[in-house]
């Protein structure tokens, strides 16, 4: 069967800001690089501002609008609900959407809570039985250099996994005239870094090392409390309008987050999410270290893993530099010639990639969403830890 010939994939897209418009590329992009057993089509995005969707729709290649999400649900013409709004709203649409009889890739965190999580998941479950599939969408699992560092992992090159540090460090609030945005609202959000850039270092080491974090003592802290309503946005953050009678709102949610972990099968770790480290842009880091080796990846230099091998030989010692642009590894075959870099855009077509190769085989994508509840008991036991004097706790239901 030609590419002209395979079956469409008909997609519904619910929001079109950041997330929006990383997840419109990779529908656009991903069947052009990548054999696909179906071919995605943009067929409908939405959101409540009229102008603002049909100028989204515009630039991102959609070929029409809703208002209303529920529009999207109610089509025919939409095989697929794609959801890229804050938080509050997954579960809704997600359980909706599954409930008619359409698939459904859910941004990160996966919900605001744990009982909201848990009740995607078993309708997610349920929706499975019938062949309709859910995803959420932790994009960093698909960066050719995280897989690769799964892959010898899996592969032993490290050995037993003794410990694992994690880090994702940001600055875009460290300037406390940025203006007050729905991420700094508990009530959208869930939680501030914590939930923002955190529930990624969480996915990610759990992704790659294969285990389940067991337990948590943590710290959170918000340093600035209350920022300027309204200013010019940039990107994430901006600056806010600071004049003497500027309207201040509160922020409610963390703006950086510590804790030490645990997980099945002996290994420690510690991980760190803040939006508050000036000169840090998006410096996502992992490092495991094992009883045969390390391995460490910096999303800033995302095209490479650093790789120390405890068997060479005592005076060849050292971290090997690995740049991730061979055929052989992953994802990368289906781009450019060796040594011409991959960016960030790539991660969301490679999660198109994944989820449209396993909607044709009729088999679950991952991660599926009880894989995501995993990462939510993990954020709900460090905002319990962090407000009980961060005592240790246990996280029930993650050896599921």
């Amino acid at each position: 069967m030609t590419m002209q010939q395979k079956a469409a994939l008909r997609v519904g897209m619910a929001g079109y800001a950041f997330m929006g418009a990383a997840h419109s590329h990779a529908w656009r992009t991903a069947h052009r690089f990548f054999d696909l057993p179906l071919t995605p089509e943009l067929t409908a995005i939405a959101g409540r501002n009229r102008a603002a969707v049909e100028l989204a729709a515009a630039q991102m290649g959609w070929g029409s609008v809703e208002t209303d999400w529920r529009a999207l649900i109610e089509r025919d013409d939409i095989d697929l609900i794609d959801i890229c709004t804050p938080g509050n709203t997954h579960a809704e649409i997600a359980m909706a959407a599954l409930r008619a009889g359409k698939h459904v890739l859910c941004e990160k965190p996966l919900a605001n809570s744990v009982a909201e999580a848990e009740e995607m998941t078993a309708v997610a479950e349920e929706a499975a039985k019938k062949g309709v599939f859910a995803m959420c969408g932790y994009s960093y699992r698909r960066t050719p250099a995280l897989a690769l560092m799964k892959r010898m992992v899996e592969d032993g090159r490290i050995g037993t996994i003794r410990q694992v540090r994690a880090q994702y460090l940001q600055d875009w609030l460290s300037d406390e005239n940025a203006p007050l945005t729905w991420r700094m609202d508990k009530s959208k959000s869930g939680s501030g870094a914590l939930g923002d850039i955190g529930a990624h270092s969480i996915d990610s080491a759990q992704f790659v090392t294969g285990l389940n974090i067991t337990g948590v003592s943590a710290l959170l802290e918000t340093f600035t409390r209350e920022r300027p309503v309204g200013g010019e946005f940039v990107g994430l953050g901006g600056h806010g309008t600071i004049t003497a009678d500027t309207p201040r709102g509160p922020v409610t949610v963390d703006d950086a987050a510590l804790f030490t972990a645990r997980f099945d099968g002996g290994a420690i770790g510690i991980f760190e999410a803040t939006r508050t480290a000036l000169g840090r842009k998006n410096a996502n880091r992992l490092e495991i270290n094992g009883t045969l080796g390390s391995v460490a990846f910096d999303f800033e230099d995302m095209n490479f893993l650093q790789f120390y091998d405890g068997s060479d030989a005592e005076d060849a010692r050292g971290f090997h530099r690995i740049m991730v642009t061979e055929p052989v590894h992953p994802y990368v075959g289906n781009w450019w010639p060796t040594g011409h870099g991959l960016g960030y855009e790539h991660g969301f077509t490679h999660q198109v990639v994944d989820l449209v190769t396993a909607l044709g085989n009729k088999t679950q994508p991952t991660p599926s969403f009880r894989e995501a509840l995993g990462v939510q008991r993990v954020l709900a036991a460090v905002e319990d830890s962090a407000a009980n004097n961060s005592q240790w706790t246990t996280i029930k239901g993650n050896n599921e």
